[in-house]
């Protein structure tokens, strides 16, 4: 390990390389692929790095596997334990599966259901509490102390920092000529373990660390040049939602990325919603947030650009709610009013204005006691489905010209 300006060793590139053959034949070299309607955006070459088509859906199992394939065969045989709001705790399952260890993860109640399924379909001892992940990890720390067994961090130790770095290897690799290398970020350990790869081998390249804004515990931290935890946390992006780095993750952040970024609940709703549609690709918020910060300022990034997608374990249920968020933010879905004749005929006629622009009708409803209407007026308000925002406005101004008053929500 090398020596980081606050005294923490850093992860060193040749250890990274050390990790990749330990994990040769274990995980899978994910592919990259172009994305087209990126490149346009930004203006140059954007490759996606699809580690949402890893082993359990995520890189988590680069870094799991490696920290406990190089525990001692005693510490083996203690088991191990983790703590995890899902994709950790499917990397650390198998990772346990296939080197022969027990393994009892701690998940909060929360838990999206096919992380939950999956976690205990690779063979661990799952036990739920708690609202978020700071009582998992107080069970599992406690469960090690009482057991023996040997905790297994998401991203504080430098063994799983050098496996998650195996994902900025092949990058430089698939991609020789990459001047961008975009990062979804919670508690650093991808971000740390990239950089360590991608600065040691190519240092001109930039490394961009990408948190969502209602979690965004790296910017405070740098600022006061230690890990400082949020008070609170909010967004559907469950698995970078980390109260506070490590002195480990802030130490390669601090000196190897070049820049940390956040995007918004919007901005992730649209980029889920850009894998689905573009890309053919089922990701999680958490695993969209990289696109997504290219999605929001196309121009910030030099190309050739490639954007970690990290992770496609997503609960059906979320996932449509977030796709009607998506739509939304898009702006596929127009919300308005308008007042018509409060006699037979009237909502037959708006709604053929409708159609007649092909403006879908997903919902509808009549209001007849507010003060904003005159004797013998309806108010009808309607969500109305929409190609973009476009459209929408050219809806808006065939219903103007049809002679309704329209007023958007």
């Amino acid at each position: 390990m090398s020596a980081s300006p606050g005294s923490v060793p850093l992860v060193t590139g040749a250890e990274v390389a050390s990790a990749a053959e330990l994990l040769r034949g274990v995980v899978r070299r994910t592919p990259l692929e172009n994305s087209r309607a990126l490149a346009d955006r930004v203006g140059g070459p954007v490759l996606l790095k699809c580690e949402n088509l890893q082993r359990t859906g995520s890189f988590k199992i680069r870094g799991a596997y490696t920290r406990i394939a190089r525990l001692t065969d005693a510490e083996r045989a203690r088991g191990v334990v983790a703590a995890s709001a899902g994709n950790h705790a499917q990397g650390v399952a198998l990772a346990a599966r296939e080197l022969g260890a027990e393994a009892t993860v701690f998940m909060p109640d929360t838990a999206p259901l096919p992380k939950l399924a999956a976690t205990r379909g690779y063979g661990a001892t799952v036990r739920l509490g708690g609202l978020s992940l700071v009582e998992p990890l107080l069970s599992a720390a406690a469960f090690a102390e009482e057991t023996g067994s040997v905790f297994i961090h998401p991203f504080d130790h430098p063994d799983v920092v050098a496996g998650q770095g195996t994902v900025g290897l092949e990058v430089l690799e698939q991609c020789p000529d990459v001047a961008t290398v975009v990062v979804c970020t919670g508690g650093g350990g991808l971000v740390s373990g990239v950089a360590a790869a991608v600065k040691d081998a190519r240092p001109g390249v930039r490394v961009v660390a990408v948190q969502a804004e209602g979690a965004a515990a790296f910017p405070g931290s740098l600022a006061r040049g230690r890990p400082v935890a949020l008070e609170s946390m909010s967004t559907m992006a469950d698995g970078i939602a980390v109260a506070a780095p490590t002195d480990l993750t802030l130490a390669h952040v601090a000196g190897l990325v070049d820049e940390v970024r956040t995007v918004t609940e919007e901005d992730l709703s649209r980029a889920l919603l850009f894998c689905l549609e573009r890309a053919k690709l089922v990701v999680e918020p958490a695993g969209v947030a990289a696109v997504a910060a290219v999605l929001a300022d196309p121009g910030a990034f030099p190309a050739p650009v490639v954007a970690i997608v990290s992770g496609g374990n997503i609960d059906p249920v979320l996932m449509l709610k977030v796709v009607q968020h998506g739509m939304a933010a898009a702006g596929r879905y127009l919300s308005l009013r308008v007042s018509v004749p409060d006699r037979p005929g009237s909502l037959a006629g708006l709604l053929q204005a409708c159609a007649a622009v092909s403006a879908n009708v997903l919902s509808i409803e009549h209001q007849r006691t507010t003060t904003r209407l005159a004797v013998g007026e309806v108010e009808v308000a309607a969500v109305l489905e929409t190609q973009g925002p476009d459209h929408a406005a050219d809806v808006v101004a065939a219903l103007a010209r049809a002679g309704y008053a329209p007023t958007a929500d």
